[in-house]
């Protein structure tokens, strides 16, 4: 591109530090603009990191300088994704919103109206399309390795005894916290992408920490209408860890340990260049029949490269018109139909056809 993309960035907390702006940053074609954020020490941490940005106090600042501008993101507060979107629609310019963009579906289908009328691109930022193990999978899937898929299990698992507190472990509803807008937002997108729409779903939600106000421990079932079901696990509460993948089919099964890389190397510090993404052989899958993969069961699969860089190259490409937006909202709006029924479910303790 011969000119580069303006971007405005609301929010510098872990969304906007380490996987927006740096990822911006990286991209061809985008340049890190401002950086919304009113917090002293962030905004020295900003300054810090990206010494020519632009920073302001209050997203309005960013709406008056609609024109200067050529992309918004944000990466704020769940609570505040729909009204700070509507917002950033209404004065004109294109938007990319952290995951969950909404708490409801009819929520995101109203953005995703919004912004159609108006001819602007909203897009999700759903970066765990582009995790190393997902990226594999699809590519067996794609190859036929498995046969056809009957289950696939997928788990966000992590070992957190106590609550951190903050907004994401609010109990306010309003907050939109807890396990099931967190991280089930990419279990139940990424079980979507690969399976096709879901026709059932099935949920149970806990609070087992002491003092959790919200659910900390759910598991999510699904009938996917391609016959598949599958079994999605997120937790702050497991002492052992799953695999991330148990994909088992007519002809083989897939199964994969270990978190995609990119988060830990973002939060270190570290920024795209040659050999992003890469794991060591140690952490590859296996692919095989009749056996456990713990024992030596099964053959070793590469794992692909994440690839977190292509979200924010697919959009830049999208703003030029040089290819398709990379998640819509109404991609994002589906998974919310299930993040709903599957609340719905826990609560009523039913199975919800959708």
């Amino acid at each position: 591109m011969s000119t580069s993309l303006r971007v405005g960035l609301i929010g510098y907390g872990l969304a906007g530090s380490v996987f927006h702006a740096p990822l911006i940053a990286a991209t061809e074609g985008l340049t890190l603009d401002t950086v919304v954020t009113s917090d002293p020490e962030r905004r020295r941490q900003a300054r810090d990191e990206f010494p020519d940005v632009t920073l302001a106090q209050a997203p309005e600042e960013l709406f008056a300088r609609a024109g200067e501008l050529d992309l918004l993101v944000i990466a704020s507060p769940n609570k505040t994704h729909v009204p700070l979107a509507t917002a950033a629609l209404d004065a004109g310019l294109p938007v990319v919103v952290d995951k969950p963009v909404a708490g409801t579906a009819a929520e995101a289908r109203t953005l995703a109206a919004r912004a159609e009328e108006r001819g602007l691109l909203l897009s999700v930022f759903q970066n765990r399309r582009w995790d190393n193990d997902f990226l594999t999978l699809r590519a067996l899937l794609a190859d036929g390795a498995l046969g056809d898929v009957r289950r696939f299990e997928s788990r966000f698992e992590r070992w957190r005894p106590r609550p951190k507190g903050g907004w994401r472990e609010s109990g306010d509803p309003a907050e939109i916290g807890g396990l099931l807008y967190d991280l089930g937002s990419h279990v139940v997108d990424q079980a979507l992408v690969l399976f096709g729409p879901a026709a059932e779903v099935y949920a149970e939600t806990d609070v087992r920490r002491p003092g959790a106000e919200t659910d900390d421990d759910t598991f999510i079932a699904l009938t996917h209408t391609s016959g598949v079901r599958s079994h999605l696990y997120v937790s702050a509460t497991t002492p052992q860890l799953g695999p991330r993948f148990r994909v088992l089919g007519s002809e083989a099964g897939y199964v994969k340990y270990g978190l995609d890389p990119q988060e830990a190397a973002l939060r270190e510090g570290l920024r795209p260049a040659p050999g992003w993404g890469t794991e060591p052989e140690s952490l590859y899958g296996r692919i095989g029949a009749g056996e456990s993969p713990l024992t030596g069961g099964g053959t070793p699969v590469r794992t692909l490269p994440g690839d977190y860089p292509a979200y924010y190259a697919a959009v830049a490409a999208a703003l030029t018109g040089a290819g398709p937006n990379p998640v819509t909202a109404l991609e994002a709006a589906a998974a919310l139909d299930v993040l709903e029924a599957a609340r719905r479910s826990a609560q009523e303790k039913v199975t919800v056809t959708l």
